[in-house]
């Protein structure tokens, strides 16, 4: 858990502003590992790979938003979480 805040901390500089894209990328990734973790030991859970579908894709829009709003937080979101970027066209 110390390290979800410590990323949290980085991401959002100590500010406790949840609405902004940063921290719910952070949160949804956060999610998305959760179910993924579920998935892995009940693999017929069609409601949770539903769930599982949509955070990936709202994540996704986010990460779309991020990338043409700020390029810089966009990369270190990308670099901080560990997670794939964007296709590049």
């Amino acid at each position: 858990m110390n390290r979800c805040k410590s990323i949290d901390v980085q991401l959002v500089g100590g500010n406790k502003d949840t609405g902004s894209t940063a921290p719910q990328i952070y949160y949804l990734t956060h999610q998305i590992l959760k179910l993924t973790f579920h998935l892995e030991s009940h693999s017929e859970d069609y409601s949770s790979r539903r769930g599982l579908r949509k955070l990936l894709g709202k994540r996704k829009r986010l990460l779309i938003y991020l990338f043409d709003e700020n390029t810089l937080l966009y990369a270190k979101v990308v670099e901080t979480l560990g997670i794939r970027g964007l296709k590049k066209p």
